[in-house]
């Protein structure tokens, strides 16, 4: 497979200002796809975009975006209106270690509508152009926490069930379609989310995002999940066997530290 006849001329990847969909856009560029990338850090955008257009001669385009706000779709589809969109990359999303009561109501809205409105809402919003094409591609950012109950991390796991269900389903609905959809299913990972999540300390050893990044996309098309890592794989194969209330125990001991 061709990836950039497969997947380009041009992608989508959202959260572009760090961490995997830093390397989204990386993986992509070197792939010979331009990329609309798209983040709140307008800094951080510009200075990845120069060096990928001057190392890999594609287009990065910039998009400054608060995806939470009221108009945020209709901003990023007017900013690809007359692109050709043959992938989409729904990377963008925050989570909070916290107690569920000790949270913000506005920390908690955001999450949501990151997490999970934002690409069932994109994804839909596109699917007409991306049907148009032979063949097309959606990535959504799932996660290990979303196979169980993460206490202390309650919303953010739950996110991230909604986001893997939503993409098996989407992926068994556009079946023949031409349109591949993946869930990628990351644990903990080396990137800014730990900080931003109050998780250093809960986690620390991380994989490496490069790795995670490389090895979905060569997973877009062939699967429908991609689950980071055999230790990864081999504890939600046997959380599965294992009685729900043991396995949420087991969380919140952990997830507590």
């Amino acid at each position: 497979m061709n990836f950039e006849s497969t997947y380009g001329p041009w992608a989508i990847v959202t959260g572009a200002s760090a961490g995997l969909g830093e390397h989204y856009t990386r993986q992509l560029a070197e792939r010979g796809l331009n990329v609309l990338i798209v983040a709140r850090r307008l800094d951080r955008l510009s200075e990845l975009a120069s060096e990928l257009m001057s190392n890999h001669q594609v287009e990065i385009e910039c998009l400054a975006l608060d995806l939470t706000a009221t108009d945020a779709i209709e901003s990023l589809l007017g900013a690809c209106q007359n692109k050709d969109i043959g992938l989409l990359v729904n990377n963008a999303g925050f989570g909070i270690k916290k107690a569920f009561a000790e949270n913000e109501y506005s920390a908690l809205r955001d999450m949501v509508r990151l997490n999970c409105e934002i690409p069932v809402l994109l994804s839909h919003a596109l699917l007409d152009k991306l049907k148009n094409r032979d063949t097309a591609g959606i990535i959504n950012l799932a996660s290990v926490a979303g196979f169980q109950p993460t206490p202390f991390m309650s919303v953010y796991g739950a996110t991230k069930a909604f986001d893997l269900l939503f993409s098996e389903a989407l992926s068994s609905e556009l079946e023949g379609s031409g349109i591949d959809v993946l869930a990628v299913c990351p644990g903990s990972t080396d990137t800014e989310f730990h900080a931003v999540a109050g998780s250093e300390s809960t986690f620390p050893k991380l994989d490496d995002p490069r790795s995670v990044v490389l090895k979905s996309l060569n997973c877009l098309g062939k699967r429908a999940v991609y689950i980071h890592g055999f230790r990864h794989r081999l504890l939600i194969f046997f959380s599965r066997l294992t009685p729900r209330f043991l396995v949420t125990r087991v969380a919140h001991s952990m997830l507590k530290k």
